[in-house]
């Protein structure tokens, strides 16, 4: 179960380049439900995804580098390529005060830059292990909106968009 909040980004973070990240390049053999492959680096993945916003089932299955290009010819709409730093969140604040909570929690920030034609959008994703701490995450200071519920924000949605 992939459990995770979307928000927009009002500033990127100061020394964004001393954290890790990765190359994704990622494309779309369907929409409902959707079905993805993903060059994450060297690594290949298709990956099925259920029906959800904030949590939804998620399955990955590695494949070869042939295969991925395979799939890749078949792939409808935009291809997607985006470097995606992973950011630790030092100190995570929750709604709730429950302290238990904030120790057993590690978190991160999962920031994309999306490359053209999406060149605009940064997006910040962080996943959680249950809807409950997801729900009480306070975000960190440099999000701005909140879209997990906006279906707009979804990469799938994403791949479909069309550009004149």
């Amino acid at each position: 179960m992939e459990i995770e909040r979307k928000f927009k980004v009002k500033t990127l973070p100061v020394n964004l380049e001393q954290y890790p990240f990765h190359l994704i390049e990622q494309a779309y053999l369907n929409t409902d439900p959707v079905v993805r492959i993903r060059k994450e680096d060297e690594r290949y993945y298709l990956t099925y995804k259920g029906k959800g916003l904030l949590a939804r089932e998620e399955y990955n299955l590695p494949l070869n580098e042939e295969s991925y290009l395979h799939l890749r010819e078949k792939a409808d709409g935009n291809v997607i390529s985006k470097k995606r730093y992973l950011i630790p969140i030092e100190n995570p604040t929750f709604l709730s005060n429950n302290q238990s909570m904030v120790d057993s929690v590690s978190l991160t920030i999962e920031l994309d830059i999306f490359d053209a034609p999406f060149s605009d959008l940064v997006i910040a994703e962080v996943e959680f292990p249950d809807e409950e701490t997801a729900n009480a995450f306070l975000p960190v200071d440099w999000f701005s909106d909140d879209v997990t519920n906006d279906p707009a924000y979804h990469n799938s949605n994403l791949s479909r968009v069309s550009f004149s």
